[in-house]
């Protein structure tokens, strides 16, 4: 399917980063576990909460390890569903997932409090959507996609600019959400505005943008990024990219362009109405008068 059955097991799966996704999901169910009794205020974890972060493991592996980041490498479709997981969907998974003890017992800790600033709304907002229309562009994301350590050091940078985006909107530890929801809306709205331009340029270019997608030779070298050893056998046994594609070279690069803007637009038009729910029903409580506030001769009206 899609050509998968053409790659080892080692190349659709990653062993190495499939290991380490679940020894990090093993300390965390250790954490909250055996060791949460050395957390001042724990408290057992719900289900639920549980799910979110297993969730979140897997989608983050799926899109960074598993068959769709070998599927990112021959179609930039794929690439951009990558993209979305990673960053739009895995990340806030992971936030929700981690219990407000923990939070607090990082947040006593947190060695990166001098660069508080960066997790402040607007900030957090123009650093990611910055970073992210930055990859994207043709020159930028062939190199990172040719050098594997700059696309490690890269995604990282990624992942740590997602995570502040997202904690401006989530905030998981109660005590320190001072963002009204007013604000918090609008954020989210600048968010979806701010990311709109780099996909504008992709969806309406009139031609290939990306040499890792469009020519053989650089798309084979990039391709060692999942298949270990020499990729040159990858030009005599398939030619190119193209054989992995059902769509022309452009089309897939629209495709890809919709579909990083139809996940933005969903997640945070989600959001956007969770916080708006929550942001009424909390106006409507204070705006409602207490009993005790309403005059005698009004209770039957009331």
């Amino acid at each position: 399917m899609l050509g998968l059955e053409y790659f080892s097991f080692a190349a659709k799966w990653t062993p190495l980063f499939m290991a380490f996704m679940l020894l990090v999901t093993a300390g965390y169910f250790l954490v909250i576990g055996p060791l949460s009794n050395r957390f001042e205020g724990s408290a057992p974890v719900s289900f639920g909460r549980k799910t979110l972060f297993v969730s979140g493991m897997f989608m983050f592996y799926l899109a960074q390890g598993g068959p769709i980041n070998l599927l990112g490498h021959t179609m930039f479709s794929f690439h951009m569903v990558s993209m979305a997981l990673s960053y739009l969907v895995a990340v806030p998974l992971l936030i929700l997932g981690i219990p407000v003890w923990l939070w607090r017992a990082f947040d006593k800790v947190n060695p990166f409090k001098k660069l508080a600033f960066l997790a402040r709304p607007i900030v957090a907002a123009v650093v990611f959507n910055g970073l992210f229309s930055f990859y994207h562009f043709p020159v930028i994301h062939d190199f990172v996609m040719l050098h594997f350590w700059v696309h490690r050091l890269y995604f990282l940078i990624l992942f740590i600019a997602s995570l502040l985006m997202w904690w401006a909107i989530i905030q998981p530890i109660p005590e320190k959400d001072k963002t009204t929801g007013l604000i918090k809306m609008a954020y989210i709205f600048l968010n979806m505005v701010l990311l709109t331009p780099a996909c504008a340029l992709i969806i309406f270019s009139s031609e290939p943008m990306y040499a890792t997608y469009s020519d053989p030779a650089i798309w084979a070298k990039a391709m060692g990024y999942c298949v270990p050893g020499d990729t040159s056998f990858l030009l005599t046994q398939f030619g190119g990219p193209e054989y992995f594609g059902y769509l022309e070279p452009v089309i897939d690069q629209r495709v890809g362009g919709i579909i990083m803007k139809f996940f933005q637009e969903i997640i945070f038009a989600s959001m956007l109405a969770y916080v708006f729910f929550h942001w009424y029903k909390r106006e409507n409580q204070e705006d409602d008068p207490l009993p005790s506030e309403i005059p005698p001769g009004n209770l039957n009206q009331a």
